[in-house]
């Protein structure tokens, strides 16, 4: 193990167990990866150690414009409204409704991030061409309840249930738009295997990964350098003793493979955290009608702020194909 992730993932006093405890460090450590991807609270230690889990680095003045810009949309309010999801989860979001609407986006954020962080840099392009805007906050994340995150398998149904509230709003006059970053991307992928709205027209799927189980395989082997085949079934059921679910019972492969609905799937080719290949295989999945939008050099998350333009024309491209189709 390097000494990077031995001090990320067993800084604790783990690895005070010595070479003859060597079963015993490796369950620790295993439990204590599920608890970094799963629970509400951060673990001690991983504070700080954000790029060592995701394999790349943003730059200052990058990160600068990406928090005043996620400062700047937090700033603009919006009304916060409360659901209560199908397990009884206390769910939160931001609803932007805009005059002379002519479409709804729901968006999901990512893995131990926020809505404002993950949209604020894309938020006035979609105000500015007429889409109102669900900022779900999600579970086990920011103000919504919940005391673990579910990596999509739980988050999916959640998705659901603010696609109905948005239709309540709107009487289902509106085409809705179901948009993720990184773990919000996945969730909306997966959500697609749920019976959706004859009103929700597509997906914006920004550099989702292909499951649970193989982002963990991935971070765990190539950005950690730690082995992970003998610790998949127990990251399993660890996994399914958290959230009642297996981190191989669902994934977005499986839901592509049933989707009818249009997808843009958007990635980074500098991905180290969730690599594009990952997009790849969700594109060759899915059943339904598709479209790609690969940004050379862009890192996790960073496609917007690399290829701004193009990034737009492609949004655009997908509304005026998809609005009235369905």
């Amino acid at each position: 193990m390097k000494k990077s992730a031995r001090r990320i993932l067993i800084g604790s006093g783990i690895a005070a167990a010595g070479v003859g405890l060597a079963g015993t460090v490796h369950r620790a450590v295993t439990k204590y990866m599920v608890n970094v991807a799963l629970d509400r609270e951060v673990p001690k230690h991983i504070s700080g150690a954000e790029q060592k889990l995701s394999g790349s680095e943003i730059s200052k003045e990058l990160l600068q414009t990406l928090r005043a810009s996620g400062e700047a949309l937090a700033a603009r309010g919006g009304q916060t409204i409360e659901l209560t999801a199908r397990d009884g989860t206390r769910l939160v979001g931001h609803w932007f409704e805009q005059e002379h609407a002519d479409r709804v986006i729901v968006a999901m954020h990512g893995w131990r991030s926020c809505w404002c962080n993950d949209f604020g840099i894309v938020a006035d392009f979609w105000f500015d061409n007429g889409c109102s805007v669900l900022f779900a906050e999600q579970r086990g994340q920011g103000e919504s309840g919940g005391a673990y995150m579910g990596f999509g398998l739980l988050e999916r149904h959640d998705c659901l249930e603010w696609v109905n509230w948005v239709n309540e709003q709107t009487g289902e006059a509106l085409p809705v738009y179901l948009c993720g970053v990184s773990m919000g991307a996945s969730t909306v992928m997966m959500a697609a295997g749920l019976e959706l709205p004859k009103n929700v027209r597509g997906i914006i799927a920004d550099c989702g990964y292909t499951s649970p189980e193989a982002i963990w395989k991935h971070v765990a082997k190539d950005n950690l350098r730690l082995s992970y085949g003998t610790r998949s079934a127990a990251a399993n059921d660890l996994c399914r003793k958290k959230i009642q679910m297996g981190i191989d019972d669902y994934s977005c492969v499986d839901a592509m493979q049933e989707c009818e609905v249009p997808v843009l799937f958007v990635h980074g080719t500098d991905d180290r955290f969730v690599p594009i290949e990952m997009t790849y295989e969700n594109y060759k999945a899915c059943a339904g009608p598709k479209r790609l939008f690969v940004v050379p050099g862009a890192g996790h998350g960073m496609s917007y702020s690399v290829d701004t333009q193009g990034y737009q024309n492609a949004l655009r491209q997908f509304w005026a194909d998809f609005d009235m189709v369905r």
